[in-house]
């Protein structure tokens, strides 16, 4: 019997009591979101073998979209989140039909072209606030429940959660998601067998923008607000350091990632606070305003160290501890 299913059950149960151990709902609620976006992401490149330099596009074309139903027009919860990812998924069909035709280099180059285009769009259109972003986006209610409560809220976001994360799990391990492994490993032969590699290619990119989308406009049902950070390449960037970190290629790598470089970005103050008082040196105080170095410093650790992540690393050495074990 397969065990990882129970195991992501496991998981499910334990971030459906995190409120209950004290963790603050709306940290957990932005973890979420960004598991959800590094998943959509890993089944792109971890299982598809294509690297798009502007996945952020996605994640913003989705945060305004549902931002502005759900403000101005509005929408309720569950309708808001289903059209921002809807606009995600038509960004990323445009986005595939004009990149798949180019692979490697180029085809990461057009994604970020393309994603930066989409950006500077934001940045002057009426609808998204410019720099100010799109604000006081409401919660509304679902079936009479008042989502304005963290506490409601939170087991909205975990369904959702877990509905992208079994969508990409049984797309990784459907026919479809073997053809895709095939593709990534050897394009030509997967040609060769009667595949046509660039549709499949584009299917994969649609699905992965959508529920990239699907965790922006997730994520503007949480905070309340979308701005040009959802849209900016640094959060293409952020979302490829996640996925590395916690190990390419799995299905739990990129939710770990997102904790890691999520927790960092939050607590690194009072981490930094804890080492100087500590060890009396005071640069660590400062750290808490160099987030940005100390997500450098762990991309080049894992690069030189944990080449298949934590997650990867982890998997191996169970393996090796378990060889021994199997082989008497």
């Amino acid at each position: 019997m397969n065990k990882k299913p129970l195991g992501y059950v496991a998981l499910f149960i334990a971030i459906a009591l995190l409120p209950f151990l004290g963790v603050y709902p709306i940290f957990a609620m932005k973890v979420m979101c960004y598991a959800l976006f590094a998943c959509a992401f890993n089944l792109l490149i971890g299982f598809t073998g294509l690297l798009s330099f502007g996945h952020a596009a996605f994640l913003g074309a989705a945060a305004y979209g549902a931002g502005h139903a759900l403000k101005v027009w509005g929408f309720p919860p569950l309708v808001g989140i289903a059209f921002g990812t809807l606009m995600a998924a038509l960004a990323g069909l445009v986005f595939g039909l004009l990149a798949i035709r180019r692979s490697g280099i180029y085809f990461s180059m057009i994604t970020l072209a393309l994603a930066q285009m989409l950006f500077f769009y934001f940045l002057q259109a009426p609808f998204t606030g410019g720099e100010d972003g799109l604000q006081s986006v409401p919660r509304g209610s679902l079936l009479g429940i008042n989502l304005e409560n963290d506490s409601a809220l939170y087991y909205l976001v975990l369904a959702i959660f877990v509905f992208g994360f079994w969508l990409i799990y049984r797309t990784v391990h459907s026919p479809f998601g073997q053809v895709l492994t095939s593709i990534r490993e050897n394009e030509a032969r997967a040609t060769s067998l009667g595949y046509d590699a660039a549709r499949f290619k584009l299917m994969a990119f649609v699905l992965s923008a959508a529920l990239a989308g699907l965790a922006g406009a997730t994520k503007t049902l949480v905070l309340g607000f979308a701005t040009l950070t959802d849209a900016i390449w640094t959060t293409s960037g952020l979302v490829i350091l996640m996925t590395l970190v916690g190990g390419m290629g799995t299905m739990v790598g990129p939710i770990v990632g997102a904790l890691v470089i999520i927790a960092l970005e939050n607590k690194i103050g009072d981490l930094g606070q804890w080492l100087a008082s500590l060890t009396g040196i005071q640069w660590f105080g400062g750290l808490g305003e160099s987030v940005s170095l100390v997500t450098g410093l762990i991309f080049i650790v894992c690069v030189l160290a944990f080449r298949r992540g934590l997650v990867g690393e982890a998997g191996a050495l169970w393996e090796r501890l378990r060889k021994p074990v199997n082989a008497r």
